[in-house]
C-alpha cells in the first residue's frame, strides 16, 4: 500500500539550514531504498516561490504564495510502498523532519485499473 509522507517545517529555517540537514535526509532516503519501500520523493523550493491557482465560475485566479498561511509549510514529500499504516507511521517517525516539524502520513488512492 502506498503512502505519501508530507513534510512540514518552518520554511525559513529549513532553507537556511538545508546544507547541514541534507546528509541526514539522504541517509533516511537511503534506508528506505535499502528496505525496498521507496517510490519517489523531492524537496520543495522555498514557500516564497509558490503560486496558487483557483478557478471560480470559469475564471482562473492566480495568487502569489501558498494556499494557506501557517507557521510550518510543506517542504517536501516521500512516497513509500509498505504493507500497512503502522509501517508507514514507523517510517514517518524515522524522518529527520519529524523532530523539527511534522510529517503527515496519507494513503495514496490508486487509480482504477
Amino acid at each position: 500500500m502506498k503512502f505519501m509522507l508530507l513534510i512540514y517545517e518552518d520554511d525559513a529555517e529549513r532553507v537556511e539550514k538545508m546544507d547541514e540537514r541534507m546528509p541526514h535526509c539522504a541517509a533516511y532516503v537511503e534506508a528506505m531504498r535499502k528496505a525496498g519501500i521507496y517510490v519517489v520523493g523531492e524537496r520543495l523550493r522555498a514557500v516564497g516561490t509558490t503560486t496558487t491557482v483557483h478557478v471560480a465560475e470559469g475564471k482562473t485566479h492566480v495568487f502569489d504564495g501558498p494556499y494557506a498561511e501557517a507557521k510550518e509549510q510543506l517542504g517536501g514529500f516521500h512516497v513509500i510502498d509498505v504493507p500497512d499504516l503502522d509501517a508507514a507511521l514507523a517510517w514517518a517517525a524515522r524522518c529527520p523532519s519529524a523532530a523539527r516539524g511534522r510529517v503527515e502520513v496519507r494513503p495514496v488512492w490508486p487509480h482504477p485499473a
